[in-house]
């Protein structure tokens, strides 16, 4: 669930639409609780299991003029992993899930990026959790660019994606319905 989770913070930061900025680099606002990476796992299809990772950073690179050339670059903390129930954060760090004294954390490389020319994007990259590899593709929607109150400028974006955890080496059976673990992210960037 954590592996997700990570991509999906990553990829949120890069995704762009159309705004008149030049390229510029962005240093992802995790300090100011304006970031999040957050998840769900169905709970027996009655209900959903909720949780994010408290501790992430990040950078990313976007032109507004040119959004396919936007970059992305995250590292989650796994074991920051956050359910709200300390005996099943504890489940999850351990080696049934994200065995967090091997892996204590997961990147997130975006590879590509493809507009899609109505403030909505894919963006592909290499997730790599649990030691293992993968390329994911999350759905990037813009959220906005603009100066802020501080004299800085800042861009967000949304982010969902979806990973199996068998797919990271996490094979412990929780039934079919829970295979899938959902990612939410919500990125904000501070322009360097």
């Amino acid at each position: 669930m954590k592996k997700s989770l990570i991509s999906g913070l990553a990829f949120a930061g890069l995704l762009a639409t159309t705004a008149p900025v030049q390229a510029a680099d962005y240093a992802i606002d995790t300090k100011g609780a304006h970031a999040f990476v957050s998840f769900r796992v169905s709970h027996l299809g009655t209900s959903w299991l909720l949780g994010r990772f408290n501790k992430f950073d990040g950078d990313f690179s976007y032109d507004s003029a040119n959004p396919d050339a936007s970059v992305v670059n995250v590292e989650i903390d796994t074991t920051s992993v956050d359910s709200n129930h300390a005996e099943r954060d504890k489940h999850i760090r351990g080696a049934d899930f994200l065995d967090v004294s091997k892996y204590p954390t997961a990147t997130f490389n975006s590879t590509s990026f493809k507009s899609n020319g109505n403030g909505t994007a894919k963006m592909t990259g290499d997730l790599t959790l649990h030691g293992v590899t993968k390329t994911i593709t999350i759905d990037v929607s813009k959220v906005g660019e603009g100066e802020d109150p501080w004299g800085g400028y800042r861009a967000g974006f949304s982010g969902t994606t979806e990973i199996k955890m068998k797919d990271f080496g996490i094979n412990y059976n929780l039934g079919p319905l829970s295979e899938t673990v959902y990612m939410d992210l919500q990125v904000e960037g501070i322009r360097k």
